[in-house]
């Protein structure tokens, strides 16, 4: 069992019969993943990729045990999505959509932490356990199983990671995709706290972007924790200019402290080995992994 997810999870998809459900769900059950059902109001009873189709997250949970659903709402509607599934007592719920207004995301994200839930993302690639299970949009080949956990807000910077440390032998137990919207349920630090805690995960990459404090503030957790695993960190953004929103909804820089180097500065000082290029992440982790292993020598 990876972080969140793994082998004995057991899997609903939200939106399950619409097209992108379709097809994520599709890839998720030729991952291996233990997907047990779909939801989709007034196709209850039926039947879609071999799977039973439910009216509600709660008939879903009562006739499967499911505990994990990944979300494939349109925006006006993944709120309440992610509401419904917290009431019914899903304790993992990984939303994809992307646009979900912040006002609604305010009430689901408290909602759900009410309830006990984590809540990964929206406008998040969804989290995998490498070789267990896949929740999610991320491409299943690229991850292979072993020992560095991933933290990023973004999708295609963290399939380049996990290919990176495949490549250098390192591989991946569990890959978090946080998501960039303004609003998220899962913080960096939070996620972070998760990969420091998994005996398995021996490193941890964090990748970060513009905008925001989520990273300074795991980076001082870290530091203040005495945290052992070596950590390399990432921030895309490095060009952005000030005040325009780069890709994400929550990458905007207003202030100094948001910026790339400000972030990076925040990394080096609190011990976290800093790739200044993307192409870097995979090397710098196999360095401070190096480098951890000769200090445990001495």
């Amino acid at each position: 069992m990876g972080v969140l997810v793994g082998k004995n999870s057991k899997v609903i998809v939200q939106g399950f019969t619409g097209s992108e459900g379709t097809f994520h769900a599709g890839q998720m059950i030729e991952y291996g993943t233990n997907v047990v059902g779909g939801v989709t109001p007034g196709k209850g009873g039926q039947t879609h990729l071999d799977r039973p189709v439910f009216n509600t997250v709660a008939d879903a949970v009562k006739q499967t045990g499911a505990d994990v659903s990944i979300i494939f709402v349109p925006p006006a509607f993944a709120a309440d999505a992610i509401m419904e599934a917290a009431e019914a007592g899903i304790k993992v719920i990984v939303t994809i959509t992307e646009g979900i207004p912040v006002a609604d995301m305010v009430v689901a994200k408290e909602f759900a932490r009410a309830r006990g839930c984590t809540l990964i993302g929206p406008n998040c690639p969804g989290i995998i356990t490498a070789g267990e299970a896949k929740v999610g949009i991320m491409p299943g080949f690229v991850f292979v199983s072993g020992e560095i956990g991933i933290v990023s807000k973004s999708g295609t910077l963290t399939y380049e990671a996990a290919d990176q440390v495949a490549k250098a032998g390192l591989g991946v137990t569990t890959a978090i995709g946080i998501g960039g919207d303004p609003i998220i349920g899962t913080t960096t630090l939070e996620a972070v706290k998760l990969l420091v805690a998994d005996e398995k995960t021996k490193g941890i990459i964090i990748i970060g972007e513009i905008g925001g404090e989520l990273e300074a503030k795991a980076a001082k957790w870290i530091r203040e924790n005495k945290v052992s695993k070596p950590i390399v960190g990432f921030i895309a953004g490095e060009t952005a200019p000030k005040g325009r929103t780069m890709g994400h909804a929550g990458a905007i820089v207003s202030g100094e402290h948001e910026s790339a180097s400000a972030k990076k500065k925040i990394m080096r000082e609190c011990g976290i080995r800093v790739a200044d290029s993307p192409a870097d992440m995979g090397a710098a982790m196999v360095r401070a992994m190096e480098r951890k292993g000769a200090a445990g020598k001495r």
